[in-house]
């Protein structure tokens, strides 16, 4: 019999029954606050200071009200060693956090860590008698991500605490998915998969693309969804995917437009990156290429994820079948692939060509969405053609994790 959380291989359900064990949300907790803790025992640091929104969420499953542009100043969380997390949270959460959060031992309401003044006061007067409290107002602090103020007032206050890189840290806690982990993104890929199914019965001649952002939209909150992969729904028709308009806008679609899907869903704080790309009315010879390339191209890719072969091999497979249709001098300059959990896009990615990208094994409970993009200009409909699909890696092969339906149609 399966345990709790065990891959099943398919979506059971958000709801909580009581005839059917789903998500152990107590055990998912446990074990990323030991994963955390872990890679902070082996890079050598006293402690972990966390601000992006995906780590706090890790550490102490807070899902706070996000402020548009205000990323990585609202919350936090620290971490020691044997302790459990200390939530940092803005004064709008605090009330919710001590009342409905009893995983959370302590936690301090803390300003919106943006005016110098008010960072500096945090730093002085909360921070810094926590880390004296604790012994950590001395050694190695890793720290996800700061504004110069915040690392200001550490200095200020806190000479004798030396900053070191948090977000590597926190980036080998989450690399490896639980089987708990695996279980929550498979039912976030299924609310992601009607998502996107949604879209691709809206879309039509005459409709403009943000209806049909709006439709999917409408869908993914109906079904449970926190919020889309992308924050700015990607609805993109006919020119406007050659080059890619990565948003959806006011144009309308129109006959022999190609029209692509991006907007994916976040449940239980895993995302879901699932994308497709339909026609409206018939497709010329030259977009079916396109598509059939991509398609291609997307396939070979997804067969080399297997323990043992790497990014790079896995890359490699998607440009040499995307040439052999003549187009790789047309591929999308962005990665072709990424990971994914409770980052929208984390480390590793596949197919990077900026400097320092790094080459990987795959390993087992690894996540990727991968997602090949050529664009062709002049193309009329657009000649532009992503598809994209969320893949697990496996003792053996990997398993592709979204459903949606290939458009036959495109396909040669």
């Amino acid at each position: 019999m399966s345990t709790p959380g065990s891959l099943g291989g398919y979506a059971k359900g958000p709801f909580s029954v009581d005839w059917e064990e789903r998500y152990d949300m107590a055990r998912l907790r446990r074990d990323r606050v030991a994963a955390a803790q872990r890679e902070l025992a082996e890079a050598g640091a006293d402690g972990l200071m966390v601000w992006k929104d995906e780590n706090v969420r890790y550490l102490t499953s807070l899902r706070a009200q996000l402020i548009a542009g205000k990323t990585m100043a609202l919350n936090g969380a620290l971490l020691q060693s044997g302790e459990e997390p200390v939530l940092l949270c803005s004064g709008g959460e605090i009330d919710k956090a001590r009342a409905g959060m009893d995983w959370i031992a302590e936690a301090h309401a803390i300003p919106i860590m943006e005016q110098a003044e008010l960072v500096d006061g945090f730093v002085r007067s909360i921070l810094r008698p926590i880390l004296v409290e604790r012994g950590l107002d001395s050694g190695r602090l890793g720290v996800d991500a700061a504004s110069v103020s915040f690392i200001e007032a550490l200095r200020a206050h806190l000479p004798e605490v030396e900053v070191i890189d948090g977000d590597t840290i926190m980036q080998r806690a989450r690399l490896i998915k639980t089987d708990v982990e695996i279980a929550i993104i498979e039912e976030a890929c299924a609310i992601g998969d009607a998502v996107t199914q949604r879209a691709l019965d809206e879309t039509r001649a005459g409709r403009r693309e943000l209806e049909v952002a709006g439709d999917a939209m409408q869908t993914l909150f109906h079904l449970g969804g926190e919020m889309a992969h992308v924050i700015t729904p990607f609805v993109a028709s006919g020119e406007h995917m050659s080059p890619p308009h990565r948003l959806a806008t006011d144009k309308l679609m129109r006959n022999h437009d190609l029209c692509f899907i991006d907007i994916g869903a976040m449940w239980n704080g895993y995302f879901a990156d699932i994308g497709r790309t339909t026609v409206i009315g018939r497709p010329s010879r030259q977009q079916r290429e396109i598509y059939t390339a991509v398609y291609e191209g997307l396939k070979a890719g997804i067969d080399k994820m297997r323990p043992g072969l790497t990014n790079a091999d896995a890359a490699e497979a998607v440009v040499s079948k995307i040439a052999e249709f003549g187009l790789a001098d047309h591929l999308f300059s962005l990665f072709i692939g990424h990971g994914i959990g409770v980052g929208a896009n984390e480390p590793p990615y596949i197919g990077e060509s900026m400097p320092g990208a790094t080459v990987c094994e795959f390993e087992p409970n690894m996540v990727f969405a991968v997602e090949p993009l050529v664009w062709v200009p002049e193309v009329p409909g657009g000649g532009g053609v992503r598809i994209e699909d969320m893949v697990l890696v496996t003792e053996g092969e990997p398993r592709v994790l979204s459903r949606v339906e290939y458009e036959e149609r495109l396909l040669l």
